[in-house]
């Protein structure tokens, strides 16, 4: 048997082949780094795969035909390298920086998903990939089997089946305590939130017989459950429970004119958005216009500007504050 026949009949050779030429395009080239037929057919060599100029033509005209973005320039002799991968360089930069701050992964688990999201890029690309990014969150978590509980929750969602599992809290020595004696919670799960770098669980416990939030990172045995979820309250809406809980924290709900610097602007649209009612006083002040629930979330978040923000109204947020001022001196 010819070598040229070896290159273009023999079943496993073409699929060798096609994976050899596949693994070269994703990881030698891309957009700044083209190949050509000789570098392509030296390459070949070099893998001891048999390959000619007419193979490797056909190969190249399989991947296109099976999806794969193979871009051809035209040229003496034709350059090609692999276009769309998924995700731009750019885009995988992105979600290297999101996993390597998030809390909620732990630092091992952060290390597979780099590598694994690194070796989506061309090799020549790799380098970029490492970050000089650096978090100012607190430690990360220590559980390795967050990932999975969190997918066992959207599974549990998805299906409209309860979850079951325990949940637990710090005591003074740093030691883990189990709540309702150890027992499992059975939740009927409504959501997933993440806040402040943390999965939250949302749903109705009929422990407590309400809706309640559970955080992830703090669930051990989760388990889904055969039996199907109980119903939403009625008018109950995820996104207005979700609003009260995370941002401002259950409270009488109120229209709050706030007394705020003018270098504070910032902290008030990170906080209100965009579209947060504002008239200037002066030069150095201005007026702001906030829908809020008055909470002691609400209160700490005007303390920690230290008088640059001040609440102007109405008299019960104006008497709150100054009760929770001088209850902490």
């Amino acid at each position: 048997m010819s070598k040229n026949k070896d290159a273009s009949g023999n079943k496993e050779i073409v699929k060798k082949r096609i994976l050899t030429l596949l693994k070269y395009f994703y990881e030698k080239t891309d957009e700044d780094h083209q190949t050509d037929t000789f570098k392509l057919l030296k390459y070949f060599e070099e893998q001891e795969t048999p390959a000619n100029r007419k193979t490797l033509k056909n190969d190249i005209k399989t991947l296109i035909d099976a999806g794969y973005d193979i871009v051809v320039v035209p040229s003496k002799p034709n350059k090609y390298f692999l276009g769309d991968r998924g995700f731009e360089t750019p885009e995988l930069k992105l979600l290297v920086d999101a996993v390597s701050s998030s809390r909620f992964i732990t630092q091992k688990k952060s290390n597979q998903l780099i590598e694994k999201l690194t070796a989506m890029a061309s090799i020549s690309h790799r380098e970029e990939m490492k970050r000089n990014v650096y978090p100012t969150s607190r430690a990360k978590s220590t559980n390795e089997s967050n990932l999975y509980t969190v997918d066992a929750i959207n599974d549990a969602i998805n299906r409209k089946k309860k979850i079951a599992f325990k949940y637990f809290e710090y005591d003074v020595d740093k030691k883990k305590v189990f709540r309702h004696d150890g027992e499992k919670y059975v939740v009927s799960p409504y959501a997933l939130i993440w806040n402040e770098d943390f999965y939250y669980v949302m749903g109705y416990s009929e422990y407590y017989s309400k809706v309640v939030t559970f955080r992830v990172d703090r669930i051990r045995d989760a388990e889904v459950l055969q039996e199907r979820v109980k119903g939403k309250p009625k008018g109950f809406k995820i996104e207005d429970y979700a609003k009260k809980t995370f941002e401002m924290y259950d409270g009488e709900e109120a229209k709050v004119k706030l007394e705020c610097k003018a270098e504070f602007m910032k902290y008030v649209i990170d906080r209100f958005g965009e579209n947060v009612k504002t008239g200037k006083i002066d030069d150095s002040r201005f007026l702001a216009t906030v829908d809020v629930a008055l909470s002691p979330t609400f209160y700490a978040w005007v303390f920690q500007f230290k008088g640059g923000i001040k609440i102007k109204s109405p008299k019960k947020a104006v008497r709150e504050i100054a009760e929770m001022a001088e209850a902490i001196k």
